[in-house]
């Protein structure tokens, strides 16, 4: 049994990783501040002798002792990252300092959840690890863009400075059950709005494309880069490299939901990324032939399924 901290660990991906690593036998301290987590996503949890709960916001140090850390914590959606973008960058920064000066104290081993949007606008495609990326760094995504560049930066100069194990991934696209209605983000925004009957909102023209892969294939991905060979830091791609259009995404919600919702179009936001597709050779050779499972089809219908079991209790 490991004693494993995560950071955010109440948030739409955090959840799913606590209730795997509880089912395997760890015990499991997860650490939020509410701010997009919820305590709805792991009540079911509250339970398990072996879970425990803190609130908590990573920019101020927290002191345990594990052998773990899945440092998640950060809104990761644009509503809700722009909403307070100096309280996003403190918490990519500090909570990423405040992490790894606890890493280094106890001696653990610490994971960085960071992000596609470090390739911001990507001029290669599909992104390679080695692609350094296309950021405006004084735009509207940069307090999370920048912050979680700083991060990956942080995370590497502890590992070669004070010799911190490290692991570093970056997350494309990612869907599921335990996604926030109100996050703003395409895939969540299209379901509610075709549950509801309301005009699904494109914007651009909808041919601007991303890769969606389910959380069940994203938290087996997470796991196995945590469980990964010492001399292998990271950081990796965990997407699914099959694209879609907006367009093509709206239509498949649609067809699933029986919805009369129809397509209205909207300008593009400041700094939208065009393309964003994985090159997850690295992931399939470092994690085990690790790539997604879960077909978008059926991922969606499980999404919908939330969702609307959601929407039924308000």
């Amino acid at each position: 049994m490991k004693r494993i901290l995560i950071t955010g660990g109440a948030g739409f991906v955090g959840s799913h990783l606590c209730e795997r690593l509880l089912n395997e036998g760890n015990e499991v301290i997860c650490l939020d501040n509410y701010f997009t987590g919820s305590k709805k996503n792991i009540e079911h949890l509250m339970d398990n002798k072996y879970f425990e709960l803190v609130r908590h916001d990573v920019i101020n140090p927290y002191m345990i002792e594990v052998d773990e850390i899945y440092n998640l914590a950060c809104p990761a959606s644009p509503v809700h990252y722009q909403y307070n973008p100096i309280k996003t960058i403190k918490t990519s920064v500090m909570g990423a300092i405040n992490m790894l000066g606890l890493a280094k104290r106890v001696n653990a081993k610490i994971l960085q959840a960071s992000t596609s949007e470090v390739y911001g606008d990507p001029a290669v495609h599909p992104q390679p690890e080695t692609y350094w990326g296309n950021v405006n760094p004084i735009g509207l995504r940069s307090c999370y863009d920048e912050g979680k560049r700083c991060a990956e930066t942080l995370f590497m100069d502890y590992h070669i400075q004070n010799e911190v194990k490290i692991k570093i991934i970056r997350i494309f696209n990612t869907y599921g059950p335990n996604m926030n209605p109100h996050d703003g983000r395409v895939v969540s925004n299209f379901i509610v709005q075709a549950l509801k009957g309301q005009d699904i909102t494109i914007f651009g023209q909808g041919t601007q494309t991303r890769s969606f892969q389910y959380v069940d294939d994203l938290v087996e991905g997470t796991i196995r880069m945590m469980n990964s060979r010492d001399g292998f830091t990271g950081p990796v791609n965990i997407g699914n490299p099959v694209e879609f259009t907006m367009l093509e995404l709206a239509e498949n919600v649609i067809k699933l939901t029986n919805s009369k919702s129809k397509l209205v179009y909207r300008p593009l936001p400041q700094d939208d990324p065009l393309q964003r597709q994985p090159l997850i050779d690295l992931a399939k050779k470092e994690l085990n032939g690790w790539e997604p499972k879960v077909q978008l089809e059926e991922g969606l219908k499980s999404t919908i399924a939330y969702f609307d079991n959601l929407l039924k209790q308000v």
